[in-house]
């Protein structure tokens, strides 16, 4: 069964877990900031809206390094791939990324976090509400899938 939903294998999986899990776990004990990624974009249009929302202490406390996080990632990507790592491609068509992005991006303000700062940092350190949005994340996706499966979607 797990070679049927793993046909490449598991060890790629793993590993990068266990080095998000180590890169989120060193960030907090050498600085004791959370690396959630749901705040970036919050923190980011600081710098150029003047709604008062974007202006809140802890959105203005937080862009600097928010915006190293992110690029880090970014050029983590780049890495992979000048070291030649095989480009990743889908067959999703643009449209259906962007919809999807949306509602990630929507659903991750509503949830007051995303499933990476829930799942990794807020489990982490045994926040039961981290657990909830956990678990509420799983089941929308599950039954998400199971929909668009049975309506011959996807």
């Amino acid at each position: 069964m797990l070679t049927d939903l793993f046909p490449e294998g598991m060890t790629h999986y793993l590993a990068g877990g266990l080095m998000i899990g180590a890169a989120v776990g060193l960030l907090f004990l050498l600085t004791g900031l959370i690396g959630g990624m749901s705040t970036v974009f919050t923190s980011t249009w600081s710098f150029v809206s003047q709604a008062p929302f974007f202006h809140l202490p802890r959105f203005l406390g937080s862009r600097g390094w928010r915006l190293v996080y992110a690029a880090g990632l970014v050029l983590g990507g780049l890495t992979y791939l000048l070291a030649g790592g095989e480009p990743f491609q889908t067959q999703v068509p643009a449209w259906r990324l962007l919809i999807g992005g949306f509602f990630i991006g929507f659903g991750a303000r509503l949830g007051n976090g995303c499933t990476a700062g829930h799942g990794i940092c807020g489990l982490a350190s045994l926040q039961a509400p981290a657990l909830l949005a956990v678990a509420t994340f799983l089941a929308t996706a599950i039954g998400v899938a199971h929909l668009l499966r049975a309506l011959g979607v996807a």
